[in-house]
């Protein structure tokens, strides 16, 4: 059984606590805010499913339960992001998979086996890296042909 001393110690990893940290950052979004949009597509009438105080442990890394199912969907539409973005980062925190960071324009993913080992600077610049090879790639067709 879990103790309420438990309950607040967070994971060694931060994977989801940085992902939408960061996230909250770019779209301007308040605490407040963002706990508000907390609605699961799926299941809209139930309503926003993290109050402020849950969401801010959560950003803070002090939430030792990996989010469920719909908290994942609810927390991919709150800081549109791509559902599996958010996914693997529950894994990455809560199970210890291997880490992968999203480029700012959601379009690429970039995996690194050592990223835990990789300072803010150097990832930095790992999301850049996605960004000039994302401008250098030609459109996919999507017509079949080619």
């Amino acid at each position: 059984m879990m103790t309420a001393d438990q309950a607040h110690e967070g994971t060694d990893r931060t994977d989801l606590s940085d992902l939408l940290r960061d996230r909250m950052a770019e779209l301007g979004l308040s605490i407040r805010t963002a706990a508000d949009a907390t609605v699961d597509p799926q299941h809209p009438e139930a309503g926003p499913l993290y109050k402020r105080g849950t969401l801010e442990n959560l950003l803070k890394n002090q939430v030792a339960r990996a989010p469920s199912e719909q908290q994942c969907r609810a927390l991919a539409a709150a800081f549109r992001l791509p559902l599996t973005a958010v996914q693997r980062a529950v894994a990455a925190q809560y199970q210890g998979y291997i880490a992968e960071r999203w480029n700012r324009s959601e379009k690429a993913r970039v995996l690194v086996a050592r990223i835990d080992e990789m300072d803010d600077d150097k990832l930095e610049r790992l999301a850049k890296l996605a960004d000039v090879v994302l401008e250098d790639t030609p459109p996919r067709s999507t017509s079949g042909q080619g």
